[in-house]
C-alpha cells in the first residue's frame, strides 16, 4: 500500500506502553530492559495511587480524561443498565467515555494531530484516527469466530494479511499468555511504520494472566516478566529508533488473594436473589431480585431494587469476612465514584480476598455459559475462566473432540472452565496498603521525582505535558 505523508504537526511523537499489571516489586532481574530504560538519566519511576476501582476500563478511562468515575462514567469494567434491567460487560463503545480524551485535547492545540489506539478498552467509534480492538464474530447458528475489528475498517485485511490472525485464545481463557501480547506489540510496529501516528496507545496484558492463576509470590512469575521484558525492548527500540518517545504505564496491582466472597450466594440466602429455571439450570434475574452483586474483582458494585432494604443490605456486607468497607451513595459522591450507572451501594474486600458472581447453591444448576468462557453473558467478572476444569481427564482431547463438532458444523458448548474459585490466587481492584503493589508511570517527566507518588487523576496532565514536548 502506499504510505500517506506524514501530517505536518509541531508536536512530538509518543507512544503510551500500558503494562497491565506491573508494579515497582516486578522491575528486578527479570526485567533487563526496564532497568535498563529506568538508568537513563532522564527517565523516572512515579507511584501512582489507583482509584477504585482498579480496573481495567476505570483506569483507562481516568488515564486519559483526568477524570474520576463520577465524571467520565466508567464505574468499573461490569455495571447494571437499570433502565433495561440487564447487566453490562466489557462494552467496547468510546462513547461510553464522558469528557475530552488525550489526544483530542492535543489536537486542538495542533490539528494536524493523530492517534493510533492500540487494543486499549472503549476501543470503538472514538475520534482516534487509528483503532485496533478484538471484536469475534457471533453467527446466526450459534458459532463464535474470533476476529478483530479496525477502523478504517479496511485495515482489518492488511494487517492480518502482514501479521496473520490475532491469536485471540492468547488474550483471554486457559490459553491466555505472551503470544497475544507480541502480536499487539507487532500491530503497534504495523501502524507507526504505515502512519507515523503522533500518539500511539498500546495494551499489552501478558503479565494480567499468571498474576491471577499462580499469584504475584510464586518463583514462576519471573518466566511471565522475562517475556515481556523482552517484547517491551523490541517495542520500544523500534519506536525510539523512528524517533518516537516513549512512556511506560500500568493500570494496577494484582495482591496475592486466599479468598472468595459469593456475595450473591449470601443474598440468595437472605432471600434477595431471584432466578428462573431454564432447561434444569438457574439464572438469575436482576430486574426481579430485591437485591444483587455485580462483582468486578475486589469491587462489587450492589444494586438494591427494594429501597427498604438499603441499610439491611449494608450492615450484612459489612459483617463479611474480607469485605473492607461498604460506600453508600453519600460516600460514593466524596469520592468520586457516584454515578448512575454504579450500585447503590460499592463494597471493597481487603486484597486478600476478591469476590465472584456466582448465586447458584449446586454446581449441576449453574447455567451453560458458567463453565465456558464467556465475559459478556456472565453478571460479574470470572478469573476462573483462566483455568481448564482439573476434573476433565484428557482435558486436551475433550478441547479437541468440541472443536471436531464446530468445524463440522454441528453446535457445541466449550464447557471446559471449572467452578472452583479457590483456584485464583491473585486479584486486585481494591487500592493496596503497600506501594510496591500500585500501579507506575515510567519516562522522562523533569517535572516529578523518581520514587515520588501521585493520584491516578494527575496521570492525565502528565501525560498531557510529555506529548507536548514541554
Amino acid at each position: 500500500m502506499s504510505k500517506p505523508s506524514p501530517i505536518v504537526c509541531p508536536l512530538p511523537r509518543t507512544a503510551v506502553l500500558n503494562v497491565v499489571g506491573l508494579t515497582p516489586r516486578h522491575i528486578g532481574p527479570d526485567m533487563p530492559f526496564l532497568r535498563k530504560f529506568l538508568a537513563r538519566e532522564e527517565v523516572k519511576l512515579v507511584h501512582v495511587t489507583p482509584l477504585l476501582p482498579a480496573v481495567t476500563s476505570t483506569m483507562q478511562a481516568t488515564f486519559l480524561t483526568g477524570t474520576a468515575p463520577a465524571q467520565h462514567g466508567i464505574v468499573g469494567n461490569l455495571w447494571y443498565d437499570r433502565e433495561y434491567a440487564e447487566h453490562r460487560c466489557w462494552k467496547q463503545s468510546n462513547r461510553l467515555v464522558k469528557g475530552k480524551k488525550l489526544w483530542e485535547h492535543l489536537r486542538e492545540e495542533s490539528p494536524g494531530y493523530t492517534c493510533a489506539k492500540v487494543f486499549w478498552w472503549n476501543n470503538l467509534y472514538s475520534s482516534a484516527d487509528y483503532q485496533i480492538t478484538p471484536r469475534p464474530i457471533y453467527r446466526a447458528d450459534g458459532k463464535k469466530l474470533f476476529d478483530i475489528q479496525t477502523w478504517p475498517m479496511k485495515l482489518r485485511k492488511k494487517v492480518t494479511r502482514k501479521l496473520g490472525k490475532f491469536p485471540f485464545p492468547a488474550f483471554w481463557g486457559p490459553a491466555a499468555g505472551i503470544d497475544s501480547s507480541r502480536w499487539i506489540a507487532q500491530s503497534a510496529k504495523w501502524f507507526e511504520d504505515q502512519f507515523s501516528p503522533h500518539l500511539n496507545l498500546v495494551y499489552l496484558p501478558h503479565l494480567d494472566y499468571n498474576l491471577q492463576r499462580l499469584g504475584p509470590d510464586v518463583p514462576e512469575i519471573g518466566e511471565d516478566l522475562q517475556a515481556i521484558d523482552q517484547v517491551i525492548e523490541d517495542l520500544v527500540t523500534h519506536l525510539e529508533g523512528r524517533g518516537v518517545r516513549v512512556v511506560l504505564l500500568s493500570e494496577y496491582g494484582i495482591t496475592q488473594v486466599d479468598q472468595a466472597i459469593h456475595l450473591n450466594r449470601i443474598f440468595r440466602e437472605k432471600g434477595w436473589i431471584t432466578w428462573r429455571e431454564e432447561l434444569g439450570r438457574e439464572t438469575i434475574d436482576l430486574g426481579n431480585c430485591k437485591a444483587f452483586a455485580i462483582p468486578d474483582h475486589q469491587v462489587a458494585h450492589i444494586y438494591v431494587n427494594d429501597p427498604s432494604l438499603i441499610e439491611e443490605v449494608a450492615e450484612t456486607v459489612s459483617k463479611i469476612e474480607g469485605v473492607t468497607v461498604v460506600y453508600d451513595r453519600e460516600d460514593q459522591e466524596a469520592l468520586g465514584l457516584s454515578h448512575e450507572r454504579g450500585g447503590d451501594l460499592v463494597a471493597v474486600s481487603d486484597e486478600h480476598s476478591w469476590f465472584t458472581y456466582y448465586w447458584w447453591k449446586k454446581d449441576r444448576k449453574a447455567p451453560d455459559y458458567a463453565r465456558c468462557v464467556d465475559i459478556h453473558r456472565k453478571p460479574g467478572y470470572d478469573p476462573v475462566e483462566l483455568f481448564l476444569n482439573p476434573k476433565l481427564w484428557f482435558p486436551k482431547l475433550a478441547i479437541a473432540w468440541r472443536l471436531a463438532k464446530k468445524f463440522l458444523g454441528f453446535r457445541m458448548l466449550m464447557d471446559v472452565i471449572p467452578l472452583d474459585a479457590t483456584l485464583v490466587k491473585g486479584s486486585h481492584g481494591c487500592i493496596p496498603e503497600d506501594v510496591e503493589d500500585h500501579p507506575l508511570l515510567i519516562g522522562a517527566f523533569p517535572e516529578l521525582e523518581s520514587g515520588s507518588r501521585i493520584q491516578a487523576t494527575e496521570v492525565f496532565a502528565h501525560l498531557l505535558r510529555f506529548c507536548r514536548g514541554s
